[in-house]
């Protein structure tokens, strides 16, 4: 099923989404609708190789209640998982890129976000990052953010066009990484929803979110699709 969704393109997904709006229940319709109009691509979270559940989980959860909707995850020595009692069903909701371990995944993530018109920003204690509250919010940007003990690669340092930092007045150094991402994310969002640009999604990406949302939510969601197009023949020829 999951083959045949992806080679369906945007006006039958819009067709099927009117379509299965019937089987859900009106007041979580709108609710979907409402959520989708504050969700956006302008902003980004890319992982490297975290490993602590419990942190993936938290980081999902954070950027599903700011409405940034893509996640990117690089695997290399650490696998992807999550917990559910942590995300609270936030990754249902939510478009996650995963980058298996394979050698080139990190080039593979920054050549993927650069081509889709990303600035790739760094989150660094280093002398040369600036201060979140310094940082563009005008540009699409991707935040990269590293292992728990020993931070981003170089190769991902590498990648990043500049890098951005959390102002720190204790003797700890850095933050836990959840708590990292969502002092960020916080920030940007916040001075995004205030701003004069045009962070929403476009009318495809839209469709693509909402008919993706609603087939999470219809009960048996692939047989009334497989009901629809089975009397709609020409849609996947």
């Amino acid at each position: 099923m999951t083959d045949l969704i992806d080679s369906l393109d945007i006006t039958t997904k819009k067709a099927l989404a009117e379509y299965l709006r019937e089987f859900v229940m009106e007041e979580r319709n709108e609710r979907l609708l409402s959520v989708l109009k504050n969700r956006t691509r302008h902003f980004t979270v890319v992982l490297e190789d975290l490993y602590q559940t419990q942190n993936i989980s938290a980081v999902m959860r954070t950027c599903e209640c700011y409405g940034v909707q893509d996640i990117h995850i690089i695997e290399n020595e650490n696998e992807f998982t999550t917990h559910s009692a942590i995300t609270m069903g936030a990754d249902k909701w939510l478009t996650i890129n995963n980058y298996k371990r394979c050698k080139g995944n990190v080039r593979q993530c920054a050549d993927r976000l650069h081509a889709a018109g990303y600035t790739l920003v760094a989150t660094l204690p280093a002398e040369n990052s600036v201060f979140i509250e310094d940082l563009p919010i005008d540009q699409k940007t991707a935040f990269f953010f590293g292992t728990e003990l020993t931070g981003l690669s170089d190769e991902a340092k590498a990648v990043c066009d500049r890098a951005v930092k959390i102002p720190m007045y204790g003797f700890t150094e850095s933050f836990n990484i959840s708590n990292s991402v969502a002092i960020l994310i916080s920030n940007v969002i916040e001075r995004l929803h205030r701003s004069a640009v045009d962070w929403h999604l476009s009318e495809d990406e839209q469709t693509e979110i909402y008919f993706d949302w609603l087939r999470k939510s219809a009960r048996s969601a692939d047989e009334l699709i497989d009901r629809y197009l089975s009397t709609h023949p020409s849609i996947t020829k």
